[in-house]
Order: C-alpha cells, then sequence, then structure tokens
C-alpha cells in the first residue's frame, strides 16, 4: 500500500477494544473529516465497513500488539491513538510538529507515584517521568521505526506488563528528538477543565480510564462528553476521599504541607 502523508492508526485485540476503537474513530470523523484513519486488529472481519480507511489484521495478537503495529503505519506522519480516546476539536497544525522534532507525546499522570516514577534499569530526575503511550505522534523515518522495533523488542526481554517503564529508560538513554506535548492533546485528567480559564487552551484529544468501566464488573457504558467528565468528577472524590482529604483536595493538601 502506497505511503500517505498523514494519518491516525488505532491498535484494537477482541471485541470490546474494537468497539472502543470504533466510538473513538467516529469522534475523530466529526471533527477531522478527512483525516486518513486505520485500523489493525485479530478480526478485520468484525469491523463494520465505513469507519476506517483500511483495517490491517494482527496475526499474533498479544496485550501490547500497538508496539509490533506502530513501525507498520503507512503513513509519513502518524498520531497513534489509544482506544479509551475522544476527539473533541480539530488536530489543527499537530502533524507539523513532525518538521521540527522526531516524536512528540505526553507526561503521563500521576507523576509523584512509583508506579510512573519506574524505570526499567534507568533513574531519572523527578521531573524526568514517564511519558504516556496512549497517544504518540512521530514519524515514519529509518531512526524512528528502528527506535519502535528496539521498543517492542526490549519490552518483549523485558518481562514487565507497562510498556512506558521501556519508553522512560530509551527516551532517557537517547538521542531521539522528541516534544512533550500539552494536556489538551492527551487530557488524562478532565477534572483540570473546572479550573481552566476560556483561552487556555482547546480540549482536544480526551484520554480516560472511565471509557473502560463498561468492561469491569457493574461498570457503565459512557459515550458521551457529559457523561465521562461527570463520571471523572465522581472518581476523583472518591480517590481523595480514600487519601483522607476529599474536603480540599490537592490544594489543601498542599497548604497543610506548607504551613
Amino acid at each position: 500500500m502506497r505511503a500517505m502523508y498523514k494519518g491516525v492508526i488505532y491498535v484494537a485485540t477482541g471485541p470490546d477494544y474494537r468497539d472502543l476503537a470504533l466510538q473513538s474513530a467516529r469522534s475523530l470523523r466529526q471533527v477531522e473529516p478527512g483525516l486518513p484513519i486505520d485500523l489493525f486488529t485479530d478480526a478485520p472481519d468484525a469491523v463494520p465497513r465505513g469507519v476506517f480507511d483500511a483495517v490491517h489484521p494482527i496475526e499474533t495478537p498479544h496485550r501490547r500488539s500497538k508496539l509490533d503495529c506502530m513501525g507498520l503505519t503507512r503513513f509519513e506522519r502518524t498520531l497513534y491513538l489509544d482506544c479509551d480516546t475522544l476527539i473533541t476539536a480539530p488536530l489543527g497544525d499537530l502533524f507539523h510538529l513532525l518538521d521540527r522534532f522526531e516524536m512528540a507525546l505526553a507526561h503521563d499522570v500521576r507523576r509523584a507515584s512509583d508506579l510512573i516514577r519506574e524505570g526499567f534499569e534507568q533513574v531519572t530526575p523527578y521531573a524526568f517521568p514517564q511519558m504516556n503511550s496512549g497517544v504518540v505522534l512521530y514519524r515514519r523515518s529509518e531512526r524512528v521505526l528502528d527506535f519502535l522495533r528496539d521498543w517492542a523488542r526490549r519490552f518483549a526481554e523485558a518481562g514487565v506488563t507497562r510498556d512506558q517503564v521501556i519508553l522512560k529508560d530509551m527516551l532517557w538513554q537517547g538521542d531521539l528528538a522528541f516534544y512533550v506535548l500539552p494536556p489538551e492533546f492527551n487530557l488524562r485528567r478532565l477534572t483540570v477543565l473546572d479550573a481552566w480559564e476560556p483561552e487556555d487552551a482547546i480540549p482536544t484529544i480526551l484520554h480516560s480510564h472511565r471509557l473502560m468501566d463498561h468492561m469491569c464488573d457493574g461498570g457503565v457504558r459512557l459515550s458521551g462528553v457529559e457523561d465521562l467528565v461527570e463520571a471523572e468528577r465522581r472518581a476523583l472524590t472518591e480517590e481523595w476521599r480514600r487519601a483522607g482529604g476529599h474536603d480540599t483536595g490537592a490544594i489543601g493538601r498542599f497548604l497543610r504541607r506548607k504551613g
């Protein structure tokens, strides 16, 4: 298949993730109707027509099949999106970042936690946490394709469960020219929107595990942005309650620490 200039790819194995990929791709179609979208999946025949421009088979699926598929993109400039995303605004000139950088991705959240501080071999400063691998913009160059192949290989050899642990080491050790995306392009904490002022930013790519809640026992299927934001608010309240600071949240905890 002839390489195209730019496009978006999803990787989905199993019916639940294919359903989420369809939902995300449809939200992308509404704001970027002309942007090509591809899907890599283990059951191409199960994908309805009319949403994706191309559907590619995954021959040997596993829980991190995205590492095998990212380098197979047919686009010169690719935006990889996890399935638990919703796109709420046009991407604008996002792909132009690749005029200057080889890759772009956002910091992960929970940066004060050991989970996101973790590397496989490398210990890095606090200000260099893991990058979230659910939204990745990258060139289809030999350097980047080698990086992606090495990421997949090192992940398989390490025996870890989270690919971001390996990615953190590689970005710290290597010389890949990467850019840290502003949070609106990988918005993991939707509740921050309550604090944003009108000209702060344009929420563009929402990325929430709440979109997968229905895949767990008793979880509710979410599709609309309003329902998603309310679910995020409830989850935030519950998390602060468990942490013993539900009355004042992060600001109260910060002020108590300063005092």
